[in-house]
């Protein structure tokens, strides 16, 4: 899909419904929440990166494992409604973007411990999402988390499937900590520790 098309597409979504995808309502969805949210390996981040945020629902709740999340979208609209919904959380910033021109390089190598690809990377076209994964490469801090998690289902303005999207990230050579597989969608987290959660807290 054209950079054109997606923003009409997306503007389209967001001016017809504020929930278009119905995220605050579904329980497929709070439940994807939960997998996602339980699947991290640590309790909490000092800096999180959630492009593709939407109209904020998985932000929120990231927010209360993060000291500091940064949260963007492709849609004016969707960056109106998420902002609206976290006013009242001071270290959550939320800013119009598109990627990969717009991933945020500054500060500099290292800047997140946790970034979140979440039902977005199948919008992008192959060489795209490349760019992408190396930006994740980039920004993702030595301790760092990396999360993508996609729709399996093909639609009309899918550019990639995703176990190609999720492919592309693998291929950065991190550690995967957590797979979760299902028909309706993929969720894995890599990490630079290789270590597990159990490992981490001496269990083991």
């Amino acid at each position: 899909m054209s950079s054109a098309a997606q923003h009409g597409y997306f503007e389209s979504l967001y001016a017809a419904s504020e929930d278009p995808y119905a995220v605050r309502t579904r329980w497929y969805e709070a439940r994807k929440r939960a997998l996602l949210l339980a699947a991290l390996p640590r309790a909490r981040y000092r800096h999180a990166f959630e492009p593709g945020c939407g109209v904020g629902e998985l932000t929120i709740a990231l927010a209360a494992r993060c000291d500091r999340l940064l949260a963007s979208d492709f849609s004016a609209r969707a960056v109106a409604i998420a902002r609206q919904r976290t006013a009242g959380l001071p270290h959550v910033d939320v800013r119009r973007q598109a990627l990969p021109h717009d991933w945020p390089l500054e500060p500099g190598p290292g800047a997140f411990d946790l970034i979140v690809l979440s039902e977005i990377g199948y919008f992008l076209d192959r060489q795209a999402m490349q760019r992408v994964a190396a930006c994740c490469e980039r920004t993702l801090a030595a301790d760092g988390t990396l999360v993508a998690c996609d729709w399996r289902p093909g639609f009309a303005q899918r550019s990639l499937p995703t176990a190609e999207v999720q492919g592309i990230l693998a291929a950065l050579g991190l550690a995967r900590l957590a797979l979760h597989e299902e028909d309706d969608f993929l969720l894995q987290v890599w990490a630079r520790d290789a270590r597990s959660v159990a490992q981490c807290e001496g269990i083991r």
